[in-house]
Parts: C-alpha cells; sequence; structure tokens
C-alpha cells in the first residue's frame, strides 16, 4: 500500500504536523488506527495504531532505563524498535552512541516512510551509530548477538504480545540480562507479568514536554473520529529478562 493512500494522512483527515518534523524535515506525525493498517498479512488484525512516540517521553524513558543499571553500558546494547511505524523511535535513538539501531516494521507503506526519513536523517548529521529499517513481522525478527534493548510503543495487543514474550524467552534462554524492554502505553502490562523471566524495573508515568503535549493534544484533537486522546503523560515500564 502506498504511504499516500494511508487514511489519516491528509489534512482533510485530521493530520497535523507535530514540531519535531517540522523542525527536522522528516514525516513521522498522523495517527492511523490499526483496522487501516491492512498489509495483507496475517497478523494485521493485532495491530492497534501508528502513532509517533513524543520525542520528551522517548528521552525521559530512556534516561530512566539508564538509571536501572542495566548489564552493560548503552554503547554495547543493539536497539530495536518493534512496530516501528515511521521510524521517530528509530530516528530518536540513532542520535545516541548505541551499538546498532534497528526498526521492524511489519506495514510495508509504514517502513517505506521510515526509510525515506533515515535518509532525510542522515544528511541532517544526527545519526551517531549504524541505522537499519526492516520491514518484516516482528516474530520472525532474529534478535542479534549481544545486548539488545526492545522498544514497544503498544505496537500490538495481547495475542501478539503474548507470542513476542515466549519467543524472547526461547531467544534469550542462555542471556540473562541480555535483554531490557521497553514499553510505552502499556495497555498490554499483565501479559509482561505474566511471562516468566521478566522483572520490572520501573512503572509509572514518564511526561511530555509542554511542547509536545500541546502537539499531541493538537493532533488528537483534529481527528475527526475522535477515538482517542492524549494527555501530559505516557504510561511505560521497563523490564528485564533474568531468565
Amino acid at each position: 500500500m502506498r504511504s499516500r493512500s494511508l487514511p489519516g494522512m491528509k489534512v482533510g483527515e485530521g493530520f497535523t504536523r507535530h514540531p519535531f518534523d517540522v523542525e527536522f524535515g522528516v514525516r513521522t506525525s498522523g495517527l492511523i488506527a490499526g483496522r487501516h493498517l491492512k498489509s495483507g498479512h496475517k497478523h494485521d488484525k493485532h495491530a492497534t495504531a501508528y502513532f509517533g512516540v513524543a520525542p520528551s517521553v522517548f528521552r525521559g524513558l530512556i534516561r530512566d532505563w539508564r538509571r536501572s543499571r542495566p548489564k552493560e553500558r548503552l554503547e554495547a546494547f543493539t536497539f530495536v524498535d518493534v512496530g516501528a511505524g515511521m521510524g521517530r523511535a528509530v530516528l530518536l535513538a540513532s542520535e545516541m552512541p548505541f551499538r546498532n539501531v534497528l526498526g521492524v516494521e511489519l506495514h510495508p507503506g509504514l517502513s517505506g516512510i521510515a526509510r525515506k526519513n533515515l535518509t532525510a536523517w542522515r544528511k541532517s548529521g544526527c545519526v551517531r551509530t549504524p541505522v537499519k529499517m526492516l520491514c518484516g513481522d516482528a516474530l520472525e525478527f532474529a534478535w542479534p548477538e549481544g545486548p539488545c534493548l526492545a522498544f514497544l510503543f503498544n505496537p500490538f495487543g495481547a495475542v501478539m504480545m503474548r507470542r513476542l514474550l515466549k519467543g524472547l524467552a526461547r531467544s534469550f534462554k542462555e542471556r540473562k540480562g541480555e535483554l531490557d524492554i521497553l514499553y510505552v502505553n502499556n495497555e498490554q502490562e499483565w501479559v509482561l507479568e505474566a511471562q516468566k523471566g521478566f522483572e520490572r524495573q520501573f512503572l509509572g508515568d514518564v511526561k511530555r514536554s509542554k511542547a509536545d503535549a500541546i502537539a499531541d493534544y493538537r493532533i488528537m484533537a483534529n481527528q475527526p473520529e475522535g477515538e482517542y486522546a492524549s494527555s501530559n503523560a505516557e504510561s511505560c515500564s521497563i523490564w528485564r529478562w533474568d531468565g
């Protein structure tokens, strides 16, 4: 599906640009309900929605994660955005000295936009680490060697979350402490609580900056269907694989 045919991506459909896009010349704005994210894949029905994480929330959660005493320094971790959408979190992570940054997105239209964003981002000089955007199923993703930091902005419902966690438990069975999870808008927190081997390091609200709060409120308010709402913070959690 071509990106311009995605519902919610036209001004008449409520599309509003976030200041992040205006400042850096990228395209990560918009709100697309999960029912409109059809790619022909059997997992389409589990998609929640597309919405870019507030930059202030992302950076705040990274700070909280670093305070949680991960196994290694940030530089040793590969950052993996599961359900990367148009790649805003991938762009933000690439500003930091991770070992690598990877985005995994099922929808070809969204991943195509994310690749274009990466091209613009590299030209801006913001990239500090190797970064790549992949189009594919997160359940089939081959997790790289070494410590990994998984980022999830509520990409799918409980069924897929359960399958993902079981796959992670298998992949990291002999890799105690090598997987941390950053979970934003943690609607499926109970699924993580039920999965053996993960220990929660943080649970709480991460505040938006004033600019992000205003921008996200306007984006939500302009949606004709009015089914989503914004607040001044995101409910988040941090989990660590302890085997």
